[in-house]
């Protein structure tokens, strides 16, 4: 994977910032030139199939995004009011077939605390006189004047063969999220399940059917890029999906089924999965990060095209830090190696490196990371292609001192004790069911850690399983555990058992909530996190 990276580095950053619509700034034009065009017949704008998408924001940027159905122009309007009085204008970047139309622009100088609304039109090429209808977003900047923070978390969406069922409502989770009306939305992964096929009916143990929208790219597991761009399109066919990535800007990473369950880098499929004829699994991940960069709103590192993790910065109440634990880590293994080598490797040195430091520098009084996956929960590689007794996550079960993946996490917690780093806050998602745990010392085999939460939501619209076991190295109380233990596996959203959460920082008293929700917004569990002071 590393060489991987290294020689498709160039031609990422083209596509990306060419092909994938990047603008950075853009061209103002006069609002007039945004006017609607003469022609009006449907049949002869372009379409914008997607809605439109925010995300990346920061104290005073977002990243705006949006597709089109042809070759054609992003335009973007917006203004701190909805009616779009005294309104800016940028001409966009070229929506091409080399980015499946998608495009985005990156919209600086924004004003802080503020609501920013904005709204998306696509100018036909070849038409120049037909201009799309205007889709509407909007997006609230941190910063300004002292409020409450409030965001949501959660992952896992299309999995185990359920997909949109339009008379169950959908992606309804979505729309419960949306009724918080949150700042942001971290999605923790397995935003697609490329290794899964979506069939037309499922049927369900009290006989009836679970009835989904199918495409042909749902119909097989992905292995070529139009593949894994269809996975990421379907999701965008809902309609609770498309109002709410409208009105809340998305902060996206990715786990294992955005390519295939459970994958690492350098692995190749064996010959047990008879579905793929591509079996490299650097070619499969290559394909999958560039669909998933060109259908989520990223800011492209230009020094690091092909860069997942990153951060974002709230202001002085939050700051939020994305980890990738896909792209660096060794192969799926025991996971028991008593020292932290490449084949021990989760995060991989730079980007242990790179946490450390952010922590570090960050004057925020909250510090969220978003991990891929929990941190004591024990999540075996079953897959026919690697050995029995192989891991998937950090944890390896044997409840001891820390050795293989534990041994970054065990670094990691060490570094944030000795430097005083306060107020760490740990939010993921992969096991299809919710929880909440405080880590304590005091009933660790590794105890050189500060105590501190971790919060598991999820899914989103998946199987529901769990729960799983849990790792005592580093002294999980698992306060809460929103699925029954003896729970029938794969339980389709009919059960509603689906799963975000909700963190929401007091900015008075710095007093940080979350609580766990089912996928009607019932408040299932709630603790008060107090500042350190």
């Amino acid at each position: 994977m590393q060489n991987s990276r290294k020689t498709s580095r160039r031609q990422f950053l083209r596509q990306a910032t060419v092909g994938a619509g990047t603008l950075l700034g853009g061209s103002a034009l006069p609002a007039f030139a945004l006017s609607p065009a003469y022609i009006t017949s449907d049949k002869l704008r372009p379409q914008l199939p997607c809605g439109v998408m925010s995300g990346d924001i920061t104290r005073d940027r977002a990243i705006i995004w949006s597709r089109t159905d042809r070759p054609a122009r992003m335009l973007v309007e917006y203004a701190n009011n909805e009616a779009f009085k005294d309104a800016r204008s940028i001409s966009g970047p070229l929506a091409l077939p080399g980015s499946d139309y998608t495009a985005r622009v990156d919209l600086s100088g924004l004003p802080a605390g503020q609501r920013t609304f904005y709204r998306v039109r696509f100018q036909d090429l070849q038409n120049p006189s037909a201009n799309s209808e205007a889709v509407t977003g909007s997006l609230l900047l941190p910063g300004g004047t002292e409020r409450d923070i409030t965001f949501a978390f959660s992952g896992d969406e299309a999995g185990q063969g359920w997909g949109i069922n339009e008379s169950f409502g959908g992606y309804r989770i979505y729309e419960s999220m949306r009724r918080f009306q949150p700042d942001f939305f971290i999605h923790s992964g397995d935003q697609i399940y490329a290794d899964g096929t979506i069939q037309a009916q499922v049927k369900l143990d009290d006989g009836s059917l679970w009835n989904n929208l199918v495409t042909p790219a749902k119909s097989k597991v992905a292995e070529t890029l139009e593949d894994y761009r269809g996975n990421f399109a379907y999701n965008f066919l809902d309609a609770n999906k498309r109002r709410f990535a409208a009105e809340v800007p998305f902060l996206v990473q990715w786990d294992d089924h955005e390519v295939r369950n459970n994958w690492y880098p350098g692995q190749q499929i064996g010959a047990a999965e008879k579905r793929y004829h591509e079996r490299d699994l650097n070619t499969l991940a290559q394909n999958s990060r560039r669909a998933m960069f060109e259908y989520n709103p990223y800011r492209v590192d230009e020094n690091d095209p092909e860069r997942i993790y990153r951060m974002f910065n709230y202001g002085p109440m939050l700051e939020v830090f994305m980890l990738d634990e896909r792209s660096y880590r060794g192969a799926n293994s025991p996971n028991r190696q008593s020292r932290l080598d490449k084949d021990a490797a989760f995060l991989g040195k730079a980007q242990l490196q790179w946490i450390k430091q952010a922590l570090l520098r960050s004057r925020s009084t909250w510090k969220v990371i978003a991990s891929d996956m929990p941190i004591s929960l024990v999540v075996p590689d079953l897959n026919p292609d690697v050995p029995q007794g192989t891991f998937e996550a950090w944890a390896n079960g044997d409840n001891g001192k820390p050795m293989g993946r534990e041994l970054e996490i065990a670094e990691l917690l060490k570094f944030i004790k000795q430097h005083h780093i306060k107020n760490v806050v740990w939010v993921t998602a992969d096991v299809h069911y919710a929880s909440a745990t405080y880590y304590s010392p005091e009933k660790a085999s590794f105890t050189d850690f500060k105590p501190f939460w971790e919060f598991v939501g999820g899914p989103l619209n998946a199987g529901t399983f769990g729960p799983n076991d849990v790792d005592q190295t580093f002294g999980p109380d698992v306060r809460y555990v929103s699925v029954p233990k003896d729970l029938k596996q794969n339980r389709s959203p009919a059960d509603l058992l689906q799963f975000f959460g909700i963190a929401k920082i007091d900015a008075k008293t710095k007093v940080m909530t979350v609580s766990l929700h089912d996928i009607d917004g019932k408040n299932l569990y709630k603790v008060d996190i107090n500042p350190e002071a």
